[in-house]
């Protein structure tokens, strides 16, 4: 059938179903801004499909990446024995890949067969050094490193006690070197691995009482981004993937002074298993990239180029709502 044949089959198509609509949907459908509504939005799906791809290979450096073959991979995930990281090597191990999980903690878990736990102080360098002789003399060298340890502290700057923040700091920011400096080598030798980073929704607006985090998350996305244009320029390594998670807030231990004070906490709560999902997608699939969880609140990546008393309106709403859960959580003495 040629393209003429087509067209007039498909107008044919269309006047016989524009016939069999009531009086009023015909008046609607023919009046004459219906034609270039439908193709202005024809034209919005093709460039947000075209920005999106372009997205994705310019992330991805324009090159593929190899299929994922569990026998040859090594996923090593920080945190690994509680929330998102407990989660992530859950999916994982059903998933048949092989996971070693570093934690402070010891898991209070059995744990799959082809899930390996060593106990790490990821703030330490000489720790992370010994640990690691370990790991690559039983499973290798890892082709996949999850920075997803983390905590988070309340407390206005005048407060919070010096210990906190520097431990915020150590836990959330300089871990994250730490680790790629004694896994990344072997992934650019072999021009193959993957470094995800976990950061926040925190990432992009400060809010008062959690500075400290906020700053972390913000230094996290930096990581994300300084560290893909070292691979693809200084390293030649362009295959090694990059990533960074964006979640909102998320139902773990880490915000339970928050979700204590009940229906007062209005802020989106996300599940560890739908950050899991997100996480181990990119993965499996191998593709680096920004990924925000929940999706429609993407526009908040934006925030920057608001004008400024946007920004603050932004900025002063979230704290907002951190100040009145602070005088609830008084009040009922939490």
């Amino acid at each position: 059938m040629s393209l003429d044949q087509s067209l007039q089959l498909l107008r044919h198509w269309g006047q016989t179903a524009l016939e069999h609509l009531p009086p009023q949907a015909q008046d609607v459908l023919l009046h004459p801004l219906v034609p270039k509504a439908l193709t202005a939005f024809l034209a919005l799906g093709i460039i947000s499909k075209a920005n999106r791809s372009l997205g994705y290979w310019a992330a991805n450096n324009w090159q593929r990446a190899k299929p994922w073959q569990n026998e040859r991979e090594l996923v090593l995930v920080t945190g690994g024995c509680s929330g998102i990281g407990k989660q992530i090597m859950e999916d994982l191990a059903k998933a048949g890949v092989r996971v070693v999980i570093l934690d402070i903690q010891e898991p209070s878990f059995q744990l799959p067969s082809n899930v390996a736990f060593y106990k790490a102080d990821i703030t330490s360098s000489e720790n992370i050094r010994n640990v690691v002789e370990k790991i690559r003399a039983t499973h290798g060298d890892p082709t996949v490193l999850v920075n997803n340890a983390g905590v988070g502290h309340d407390g206005c700057i005048l407060d919070e006690p010096e210990a906190k923040i520097r431990q915020t700091f150590e836990v959330n920011t300089v871990s994250h070197f730490l680790m790629v400096r004694e896994f990344l080598p072997s992934m650019i030798k072999q021009n193959h691995g993957h470094v995800i980073t976990i950061a926040s929704m925190a990432s992009f607006v400060a809010l008062g009482e959690i500075v400290d985090y906020c700053c972390t998350k913000a230094s996290a996305l930096a990581f994300h981004e300084g560290l893909g244009q070292e691979l693809r320029l200084w390293y030649k390594a362009p295959k090694v993937r990059t990533s960074v998670i964006h979640p909102h807030w998320v139902k773990t231990p880490m915000i339970k002074i928050l979700t204590d004070v009940g229906h007062q906490f209005r802020g989106p709560i996300l599940t560890t298993e739908m950050i899991s999902a997100a996480v181990v997608k990119q993965i499996l699939t191998q593709s680096s990239g920004q990924v925000i969880i929940p999706s429609h609140f993407s526009v908040i990546s934006l925030i920057r180029a608001f004008p400024s008393w946007l920004q603050e309106a932004a900025r002063g709403k979230g704290s907002k709502d951190l100040r009145v859960l602070r005088d609830v959580q008084e009040a009922k003495g939490l």
